[in-house]
């Protein structure tokens, strides 16, 4: 399963960084992908980021998931963004997965996503989680949605998607590999 992650400016790290090295390390293939306009991003805490390709530049039919990181103002400008939430609407129609961890949550809530389902986000932005059954739960899966609360959830959420997309077994192995 292809996987894509968007980044913008203002992305919280470790909540990128994170899911893409773990994806790696169990051979998901995984594209960074910035809808900046420009490859090089620019997170929360001014940590230069070099994406794999443009949002304008990719062709997301071979998507298995989309995942979507949070951070301030990461997640807002995400959201400002009409060609991801058309994505987004369109991969929720035909049932395909969508993860989001800490404020993005936030952005499936008002894309009107998370109707139905059991979903977490960073405290503070459960009000945006629209339609969601609100939990504080570290990683949540229901159905197609994954979503997770923060930072220090990070490696969670990561493991959560590898359970996913290979199985538990195989998160499982990388947990005691990275002593967790």
């Amino acid at each position: 399963m292809k996987v894509y992650i968007f980044f913008a400016d203002g992305l919280e790290e470790i909540e990128g960084l994170t899911v893409v090295d773990l994806l790696r390390r169990v051979d998901i293939p995984i594209s960074i992908v910035s809808i900046t306009g420009s490859k090089r991003i620019i997170g929360a805490h001014d940590i230069k980021i070099e994406a794999d390709t443009l949002f304008e530049d990719t062709d997301f039919t071979d998507a298995g998931m989309l995942i979507l990181p949070g951070g301030t103002p990461g997640a807002k400008n995400l959201k400002a963004h009409k060609g991801l939430c058309g994505l987004l609407r369109d991969f929720h129609a035909k049932g395909k997965y969508i993860a989001a961890i800490c404020a993005a949550p936030s952005i499936l809530g008002q894309l009107n996503i998370l109707n139905g389902k059991k979903a977490t986000c960073y405290p503070g932005h459960e009000d945006q989680l629209s339609g969601a059954f609100l939990t504080e739960e570290h990683c949540v899966t229901d159905g197609n949605i994954i979503t997770s609360r923060g930072m220090g959830t990070a490696i969670d959420f990561a493991m959560e998607i590898i359970s996913v997309i290979k199985d538990s077994a195989v998160a499982d192995a990388l947990k005691n590999a990275i002593i967790y």
